[in-house]
């Protein structure tokens, strides 16, 4: 069986399990925490990050090389196209996708986290005591945006990304307005890319992800309740009411590794 190596909030973690979910593949959830250790993803792909995928002897690291890889082995259903247009087309997006939604996106979640206390105590992991969190939680916003600002993820980076997923958002608004998927007819590693990567901007509400129920359809303030960006939302909720399967009907179960950095 097919064992991908994780982190539940992801999302090129969420980006993979779209798309094994949509191809109808049976796999395993292997948790991984966060922090220090790294010996088992480490010594199955030589890297720190996940998502990492386990197929028999074979290995892959990284989401995009994850899913070239799944529509090699398991050609039923593709999700890259074959015509040249709508080949780069979706190639395009799905790059774009990585290093803008991608990244742009943990900045604004980031900055959510630190003003909203309990948003923040809320994406904790669910093993974590209660007095732990409440410490979290207590930590005033201020301070952990002048500790951010060190590394990359201080106001301005905040409101410049907020910015920059705001033109984001609206222009995937208007390309879906009247077509069903991004580039083709059918669903590609573009849409899959896309819907996963947005997770964080705004959680699905369906039973998909393991987070606390109060998280479920909520997001970050200023795009999640943006009704310029409906649209796209609305789009992304379909997405997953047709293929991402609801927990415990995709996985046989989950284990956790030694702690490893994530993406």
């Amino acid at each position: 069986m097919l064992e991908l190596y994780q982190f539940e909030l992801s999302q090129y973690s969420e980006k993979v399990r779209l798309i094994l979910d949509y191809k109808g593949l049976e796999y395993k959830k292997i948790e991984v925490t966060p922090g220090v250790g790294q010996l088992e993803v480490f010594k199955l792909s030589g890297q720190r990050q996940v998502p990492v995928l386990k197929d028999g002897e074979t290995i892959i690291a990284d989401s995009t090389d994850i899913a070239f890889y799944l529509d090699r082995k398991y050609p039923d259903k593709p999700i890259i196209p074959t015509d040249p247009l709508e080949r780069g087309q979706c190639l395009l997006i799905e790059e774009w996708a990585d290093e803008s939604i991608g990244l742009k996106g943990r900045t604004a979640l980031i900055g959510a986290l630190n003003q909203n206390p309990n948003f923040r105590t809320s994406v904790l992991p669910q093993q974590i005591p209660s007095f732990l969190k409440s410490l979290v939680g207590a930590v005033p916003g201020d301070l952990l945006s002048v500790l951010g600002t060190g590394v990359g993820f201080g106001p301005e980076a905040v409101k410049e990304a907020q910015k920059a997923l705001k033109q984001d958002l609206e222009a995937l608004s208007l390309i879906l307005q009247h077509r069903p998927y991004l580039v083709s007819d059918q669903p590609t590693l573009a849409d899959f890319a896309v819907a996963g990567l947005s997770m964080i901007l705004k959680f699905p509400a369906g039973d998909y992800l393991n987070i606390p129920n109060e998280l479920k359809g909520k997001g970050i303030p200023g795009l999640a309740d943006n009704t310029t960006y409906a649209n796209f939302f609305l789009w992304r909720d379909r997405l997953y009411m047709d293929y991402r399967k609801p927990l415990n009907s995709t996985q046989s179960g989950e284990s956790s590794p030694t702690s490893i950095e994530i993406d």
